[in-house]
């Protein structure tokens, strides 16, 4: 389903009316991370902070959004230095330092792990207890179907979360902060840092992972498959966008707050990808997310950005 700037013109339109002071959009509790794009390349203008204001207001519900036209540098930010928990999009990442770390010449080594390793939402790893798994084939559970024990697999391949926070700083990341394993770290509450990051810094390292020079090409082209062939984010940000535009992303929600997410390169037929993080939570423990909110702010940004 695309939705229509039509309908958002119209929200935006009505939330104007009962417009309030707004928080300036970026000025959240973290410190942004540089843009990626040449600091010559300007900002784009912003008639879409009231289309985003106005999803806000319809959905109840935190929305940070940062975007960037890799061929241009125009950007699309709207809270994007405000702190979000990641919750399962470290996956990617996560899937991308194994891929710089073994290579993929090293990907066929074999984990072994038992019954006690389980956790919950691990639909792959619980068929293969017996076997074990290639780290090849754990990043595929972990990043296309969210596979929880895979997740901490990757984590143990690496060197734990640290590691992984080692090497988002490689790529210029001073704002990510990797402290737990899983499912602890999907367990975000308003004002723990632990486990967090904002849309700016989240973007800026899926560029550099799956579009940047942090690895080899055929690793590159490896990481991008697996976000291509995703196949728990067709009702986010895929469903924003217009067809023939090809997404690869990789999904997360959190156990409370409604939160949910998702990070993609979009790359259209006729133009430079784009590279977005769509990060959202709501006010109680209790809420529940609504995907339609992650798809609504895509489609802002595919208008936007086209």
């Amino acid at each position: 389903m695309r939705y229509t700037r039509a309908r958002r013109t119209a929200l935006g339109a009505l939330a104007a009316l009962a417009l309030v002071p707004l928080v300036a959009c970026g000025q959240g509790n973290a410190t942004a991370a540089p843009p990626t794009a040449s600091s010559s390349a300007p900002a784009t203008t912003k008639p879409y902070t009231g289309e985003l204001k106005a999803l806000e207001r319809e959905y109840d519900a935190r929305l940070g959004l940062y975007a960037i036209d890799t061929g241009t540098g125009r950007q699309v930010a709207y809270r994007d230095g405000e702190r979000f928990g990641f919750h399962s999009t470290f996956k990617a990442l996560a899937a991308g330092a194994v891929l710089r770390k073994y290579s993929l010449s090293g990907m066929n080594k074999v984990i072994t792990y038992s019954r006690d390793d389980l956790i919950d939402n691990s639909p792959i790893t619980e068929k293969h207890v017996d076997t074990g798994m290639t780290l090849r084939e754990l990043c595929d559970a972990a990043v296309r179907y969210s596979d929880n024990t895979a997740a901490n697999l990757l984590f143990d391949a690496i060197g734990g979360p640290k590691a992984l926070e080692r090497e988002v700083r490689r790529v210029g990341d001073d704002v990510t902060q990797v402290e737990r394993i899983e499912p602890e770290l999907s367990k975000w509450v308003p004002g723990d840092t632990r486990d967090t990051t904002t849309p700016r810094a989240l973007a800026k390292d899926l560029r550099a992972f799956a579009l940047g020079d942090v690895l080899r090409k055929p690793e590159r082209a490896q990481l991008r498959t697996w976000l291509k062939t995703n196949t728990t984010g067709d009702a986010l940000i895929r469903a924003g966008v217009p067809k023939g535009w090809v997404v690869g992303d990789k999904t997360g929600s959190g156990f409370y707050y409604g939160a949910r997410n998702d990070i993609a390169v979009v790359w259209r037929p006729d133009a430079a990808p784009i590279v977005m993080a769509v990060l959202t939570n709501r006010g109680a423990k209790d809420d529940v997310h609504d995907d339609k909110l992650i798809a609504e702010a895509a489609s802002v940004v595919a208008d936007t950005l086209s």
